[in-house]
């Protein structure tokens, strides 16, 4: 525990970071809250990447979704933070099995901030806005005094709807579902780290940002009908971060075959150079899946005809005994714990 001079406890950058440190945050400044959901539907206490709110009268729901993006440097190998900002906010509807339809958007600006640079960040917010048939429908801007903010960030709302009847959540994983990652993990937070100033890391690494429609339209059949039982990206902390919390929320054991997962060289080794661990590296562009072992196959075809999912893999399956545990087969024959993550070992990556 981290204090200051006068004892009392404070807030630590890994914090906001994806990992354990993040849950006691996110504990303390929710537990107070008096109304968590509305009309039964997904609220706060689940704290899965949305929450929804059931209209009875016809058989749907409004899925919602907030999010913050600080990313430094602004402008980096395959993106930047207003693509970013876009994408982010729309994987996060869609691994909720949900339709995007709208979202709000707030640019929180440093007083001596550039208007040019600001110009390319909101082209490429609007530009992606408009790939993503989605729409910006309300915002706000505040101006920060010079030194109290670090250049730009920006805070969206997303708002998509589903049926009422697909279930796709954290809590939600069956024994002997199989977990399915839609390709390589990694590639953001080490194209980041490798771009930064100072670490003189030369490699042709891109992140791997994108939004996830093109998935999310070859599986819907299987998403409306359940077959699919829980979707996550695997943003801040990485797989390890979204495993584990599958597996607490859901009591089941997770068991994952290292060879299964796919890693590219180039992210291996700037994590082998930073003494970072992989499965804790942020992914923009990639989804977890925990589906039903009897579609798998099918499910895993479906996305390996996409570009975006020609690398995706089966890569571990749920188990009823360990439960509340990840569990690594590595490439040598061991097996070994994939622990959450205290905190992002990479800050400002998303």
């Amino acid at each position: 525990m981290e204090t200051d001079a006068k004892g009392s406890k404070i807030i630590r950058l890994a914090h906001g970071a994806g990992g354990s440190l993040q849950s006691e945050l996110i504990d303390f400044i929710v537990k107070d809250i008096a109304h968590k959901n509305v009309n039964n539907g997904v609220g706060v206490k689940e704290l899965d990447d949305g929450a929804t709110i059931p209209l009875q009268q016809i058989n749907k729901e409004i899925v919602i979704t907030a999010d913050g993006h600080t990313v430094f440097p602004l402008f980096f190998p395959g993106g930047d933070l207003g693509k970013l900002s876009i994408c982010g906010t729309v994987n996060d509807l869609l691994m909720m099995g949900a339709e995007p339809l709208a979202l709000t958007s707030i640019y929180i600006i440093e007083e001596g901030f550039d208007f040019d640079t600001l110009g390319k960040i909101v082209n490429s917010f609007n530009r992606t806005a408009k790939e993503a048939n989605i729409a910006i429908i309300a915002g706000d801007t505040k101006v920060m005094p010079k030194g109290t903010l670090n250049d730009v960030i920006i805070a969206t709302t997303g708002i998509g709807i589903k049926d009422e009847n697909i279930k796709i959540l954290d809590n939600n994983l069956k024994v002997g579902d199989k977990i399915i990652i839609t390709g390589t993990i990694g590639d953001h937070g080490a194209a980041l780290m490798a771009s930064r100033e100072g670490l003189n890391l030369t490699t042709d690494l891109k992140s791997d940002i994108a939004f996830l429609k093109e998935i999310h339209a070859t599986i819907e059949d299987n998403i409306r009908n359940n077959h699919i039982h829980a979707m996550k990206d695997p943003t801040r902390g990485g797989i390890a971060s979204a495993l584990n919390e599958w597996s607490v929320k859901s009591n089941v054991s997770v068991w994952l075959d290292e060879k299964s997962i796919p890693i590219k060289d180039e992210v291996n080794a700037v994590c082998d150079i930073l003494g970072l661990d992989v499965f804790q590296i942020a992914c923009e562009g990639k989804a977890l899946m925990a589906v039903d072992s009897n579609y798998a196959d099918e499910i895993l075809a479906k996305i390996k005809s996409t570009n975006l999912g020609k690398e995706a893999q089966i890569i571990g399956e749920t188990k009823s005994e360990n439960p509340k545990k990840v569990f690594l087969k590595t490439v040598i024959g061991g097996t070994r714990f994939v622990d959450m993550p205290l905190g992002e070992s990479i800050p400002r990556i998303c």
